[in-house]
């Protein structure tokens, strides 16, 4: 492979490529959940698709399986693509290339902030409210302001990855090819030599925790938390999918 090229690791690929898939098709399926059952801020007439809140369920649990996988890379192995200390600074010095590359990663994660909104909302919505009319309940509102935010992030970060990498990044993303350091055959081996080093690599882990700024520590701890209450609390409150 050309060395020179953007390369991206292929387990980040993967998991970029699988959420891409999911978190579009979860739009347009909200979209057409809300066009058939609420309608209130406009519309647009098309056929009615009578299983479609079953299809957004079903896209939205698939997603919420993945995204404990995707958050967890997305805050360690794949964490300069996120916040970074001195990104809020670097937003004033407008135009120039380091403000692009902020942006950016300020909007990388707050797409992860609203696909936890997205979940948990989701989740906390019972399947029977929309097909009776009963459209005034917080946990669908919630997810009405999740759906526009995420579609707000997704164009965001199309285009600012188109600005900050150009076609070679966009290129390099939904290529399959990979380095021979990358392949899925040495997987296994490398988790296995993880997990025999689990108390040093726990350590680096907890020093590179702690050495990121305040407010990605918060962060990650929301993000984290509102996956595992995304699975916890229907449980409690016998809520179905949204």
């Amino acid at each position: 492979m050309n060395r020179s090229a953007p390369y991206q690791p292929l387990i980040f690929r993967i998991l970029h490529g699988i959420s891409g898939i999911l978190v579009i098709g979860a739009i347009i399926s909200g979209f057409l959940v809300y066009n058939t059952f609420d309608k209130r801020f406009g519309y647009i007439p098309i056929p009615k698709i009578n299983p479609i809140q079953d299809i957004h369920g079903t896209l939205a649990v698939f997603f919420l399986i993945l995204l404990p996988f995707f958050a967890v890379y997305s805050f360690h192995a794949g964490k300069r693509r996120l916040l970074q200390p001195d990104s809020i600074q670097n937003l004033t010095q407008f135009g120039k290339p380091i403000w692009w590359v902020s942006l950016q990663r300020l909007v990388n994660t707050k797409m992860l902030l609203a696909a936890v909104l997205a979940v948990v909302s989701g989740r906390m919505m019972k399947e029977e409210w929309l097909p009776i009319g009963e459209l005034d309940h917080v946990w669908y509102y919630a997810h009405l302001i999740a759906w526009l935010i995420m579609i707000c992030c997704l164009a965001i970060h199309v285009l600012m990855s188109a600005k900050v990498g150009g076609v070679p990044l966009l290129l390099s993303i939904l290529s399959w090819k990979f380095r021979p350091e990358d392949s899925p055959a040495n997987w296994y081996d490398r988790l296995r030599a993880w997990f025999n080093d689990f108390s040093n690599n726990l350590r680096e882990e907890i020093n590179q925790f702690m050495a990121v700024g305040l407010l990605m520590k918060i962060i990650e701890v929301i993000v984290l938390a509102g996956i595992i209450t995304a699975f916890v609390l229907p449980l409690f409150f016998s809520s179905g999918e949204s």
